[in-house]
């Protein structure tokens, strides 16, 4: 089938549909709540909208447990809701990209069900089993939700593997009858009409051979699996089938969730000649911070450091560079508010640092993601108390650090929470500052955040110079841009830790693209005033000065 590259073009918007809009008053997001925001999406610009999960599921981890992947979970609504967001969002003009989770299913799933009954049911090797290894465990992998990866089953006397929940058990890739059943389950989606597929960490389906033990250090209780499982012997191999078999019978966008992957890896699996993906999510620039102390991770609460994050950013931009495709993103329903992450929150600056964060993200070469309720300016919504968290992985980390290995105490985990918990990004979406935010009528499934009065989309809206319509002119500088979309990206003063700068160059122009990352004046020349501003988060343009948190955007002809 002819294909074309609209997806280089596009600027996608994720929605996290329990945390979006409630129709019914049930206090849980659905699809009747989406389809009456769907015009608030198209004014906004964007082309594609992401839709996490919304597939029949226990939700142990909010919808990527599926336990049926062509039914609906009942508290979005049904699978009429599906076809009327689907057809209006077309009518819109609007392509709509689902979430596909195939790395694992939830244990509800019929398929582990009877996985799970007996070691010579039809269904035993569409997952992982083993016996044990002395007693315990088959190997030392660590779950990425914290400890083992392991779980042992009473019935048949073996271990199932479980990447993340012990909810989640990781399905067999080598068995053909499974890719096969995904095949079925890609095709019925498509053939619906859907517009193509994110794909969580699709780049662990591929376990390597003989699962053997990972490395650790001496005071790691189970080795860190994306060590081990990334990547792995036979991924290109399944994503040249899936590709095969049914991607190419269709015209649609494709993304792979891939953690630990490095731009080589990339290139491999979205090269142009590749017949694979479209694009990957690598996990660079978002796991900079880490703990020093590597048992805790992500947990952390320090800063990141702007010469890190533009040696990150550029490595990716630089090494795909004709070879494959970036996808550019802050922020999404895994990790903590774009604003509050890598500039600040502060009321005083929120606004210029959110706009200065869009700016730089923006004009580089890949295709840009908004996480609902980034073009409002949404913050991490700092919670105090344990109690307040939903978050499987949040409290998983809480109970093996503080309360089992007691590695740190409690306010100090707390600390990091409110920094890096998943639950930043999923409060509800602020639309106004009646009761609930305009979220729902009812009790909402998990706590506002309080500042809902002062951030909110009818502000926004209501506002000229507010964040949303910025992001609304930064879409329309990359839709009216091939600049924007082709150029070539060139890193300026790499060991600036104040200023981030660069260049693109397309057919002879340039864009030069500067922002501030400190609300401290600055001044910077990189022969800005022979330039054409473009674009900047300041009404007026002070030629060298550079305000706090200001970012501005120059064309060379």
């Amino acid at each position: 089938m002819a294909k074309s590259d609209w997806w280089k073009k596009s600027v996608v918007y994720q929605v996290y549909p329990r945390s979006y809009q409630d129709s019914n008053g049930d206090g849980i997001g659905d699809l009747p709540g989406l389809t009456s925001r769907l015009s608030y999406i198209k004014d906004l610009g964007a082309d594609v909208i992401w839709l996490n999960p919304i597939y029949k599921s226990p939700d142990k981890d909010n919808g990527y447990d599926i336990s049926d992947y062509r039914s609906i979970q009942p508290e979005y609504g049904t699978m009429d809701d599906f076809d009327e967001m689907l057809n209006r969002a077309h009518v819109l003009g609007l392509k709509i990209m689902m979430d596909l989770v195939v790395n694992h299913t939830s244990d509800q799933n019929k398929w582990f069900q009877e996985s799970k009954k007996s070691k010579d049911n039809p269904y035993r090797d569409y997952y992982v089993w083993r016996d044990p290894v002395n007693g315990h465990a088959p190997n030392n992998w660590g779950s990425y939700f914290n400890g083992p990866a392991w779980k042992f089953d009473e019935t048949t006397g073996q271990y199932y593997l479980h990447l993340f929940a012990d909810g989640q058990p990781d399905l067999n890739w080598e068995n053909p009858k499974v890719r096969d059943e995904v095949w079925d389950v890609m095709r019925f989606w498509l053939d619906k009409g859907v517009d193509g597929f994110r794909m969580d960490v699709i780049n662990l389906i591929s376990k390597p051979a003989g699962l053997p033990d990972g490395p650790r250090e001496p005071d790691e209780r189970y080795a860190n699996v994306a060590k081990v499982v990334a990547d792995g012997p036979r991924l290109n191999e399944f994503l040249k089938e899936m590709n095969e078999k049914v991607l190419s019978k269709y015209d649609v966008m494709t993304v792979g969730e891939m953690p630990g992957s490095t731009p080589e890896d990339a290139i491999k699996y979205t090269g142009l000649d590749s017949n694979e993906l479209n694009m990957v999510f690598q996990f660079d620039h978002v796991d900079l911070s880490s703990n020093p102390d590597e048992r805790l991770t992500k947990w952390n609460d320090e800063p990141v450091k702007l010469v890190e994050l533009k040696k990150s950013l550029s490595k990716w931009e630089t090494a795909l560079d004709g070879k494959g495709w970036n996808s550019l993103y802050w922020n999404n329903h895994d990790q903590p508010r774009t604003v509050s992450r890598f500039a600040t929150d502060d009321p005083k600056y929120r606004v210029r640092a959110a706009k200065m964060l869009g700016t730089t993200l923006h004009m580089m070469q890949g295709t840009p993601y908004v996480y609902e309720g980034e073009e409002i300016g949404m913050t991490n919504v700092h919670y105090k108390e344990l109690s307040q968290y939903e978050d499987v992985e949040s409290l998983n980390a809480y109970k093996e650090f503080v309360e089992d290995e007691k590695i740190v105490d409690k306010d100090t985990m707390l600390k990091y929470m409110s920094k890096m918990s998943r639950d930043n990004a999923r409060t509800p979406m602020q639309w106004d500052e009646s009761k609930n935010a305009g979220f729902t009528s009812g009790k909402p499934w998990f706590e506002l955040n309080p500042n809902y009065d002062k951030i909110n989309a009818r502000d926004s809206l209501e506002d000229e110079d507010s964040i949303f319509y910025y992001y609304k002119k930064l879409i329309e500088l990359r839709h009216s841009s091939d600049l924007i979309v082709y150029g070539n990206y060139e890193l300026l003063d790499s060991d600036d830790n104040e200023v981030f700068a660069y260049k693109r160059h397309y057919n002879g122009e340039t864009l030069l693209v500067i922002s501030n990352f400190t609300s401290e004046d600055l001044s910077r020349d990189y022969g800005q005033n022979d330039g054409e501003l473009l674009i900047s988060n300041y009404k007026d343009d002070k030629d060298t000065e550079l305000r706090a948190y200001e970012s501005k955007v120059y064309l060379f002809k």
